[in-house]
């Protein structure tokens, strides 16, 4: 303990700096899956005149759900190493940890978006058509509102993921508590080590806490769901922390 309180500018310094990567990486991955999720699920549910076309449809939707997890068994660290030289970054910049967790995030909320979507009951979009809503103003009112607890769960697991995996920037020289295992090992600190585990398991139970009451802020009708709704989001959030 007398590291600890000896060291609590250096922990506070990795705690934000690991904040700083964790967060635009989880928004990141949440915005840009949105309309890749709505694209999945519109070919899964596409209807065109002919088999063939369904099956390229249906097809097409799957190929984009594969493509975006097989982003998931890319391992972090080489992931890391060749993302600057895409980008053009220096090695130990920030912005590649950031890429590298936004791919990983969307990876995980592809597919949850596009079980949300579909989880949307039918006769409920229908009745946004009947009723003369656009395009648009269907998704935005309709679909992704109802879509909420089940997107919500996958936010959820994309943000424990993110904030793990986020110290694993520390070994490319990247600061956040990633650094504290890396400096602890190295200087033989068992405290620093324990430290980094300790805030990494707390921020992490920290987000998810956050987001669930948000959730509860945002989608307020989630409260009183049906147990239908709730049976879907509970296994969307199962599949994905399997996979």
């Amino acid at each position: 303990m007398s590291w600890v309180w000896s060291n609590l500018d250096t922990i506070w310094s990795a705690t934000v700096a690991h904040l700083a990567i964790a967060v635009p990486s989880i928004v990141l991955s949440f915005l840009l899956s949105i309309p890749l999720g709505w694209l999945v699920a519109r070919l899964r549910t596409a209807t065109p005149a002919s088999r063939v076309g369904r099956g390229v449809a249906q097809t097409s939707g799957g190929a984009v759900v594969a493509a975006s997890s097989l982003l998931y068994a890319i391992p972090s660290l080489p992931l890391l190493v060749v993302i600057p030289g895409v980008i053009g970054t220096d090695l130990q910049s920030p912005v590649n940890v950031v890429v590298g967790m936004t791919l990983y995030g969307m990876a995980l909320m592809v597919r949850s978006t596009a079980d949300a979507l579909a989880s949307v009951d039918s006769p409920t979009v229908s009745a946004s058509v009947a009723m003369g809503y656009s395009p648009v103003q269907r998704f935005f009112r309709v679909e992704l509102p109802l879509a909420g607890p089940v997107l919500l769960a996958g936010l959820r697991v994309v943000s424990v993921s993110t904030i793990s995996l986020t110290t694993v920037g520390a070994v490319t020289g990247v600061q956040n508590l990633g650094s504290l295992f890396t400096d602890g090992i190295a200087r033989g600190i068992p405290a620093e080590i324990l430290s980094g585990i300790v805030l990494v398991l707390v921020l992490a139970f920290a987000f998810d806490g956050i987001l669930l009451l948000a959730g509860r802020v945002v989608l307020p009708w989630t409260r009183v769901a049906s147990p239908s709704v709730r049976r879907r989001a509970r296994r969307a959030r199962t599949a994905e922390v399997s996979s």
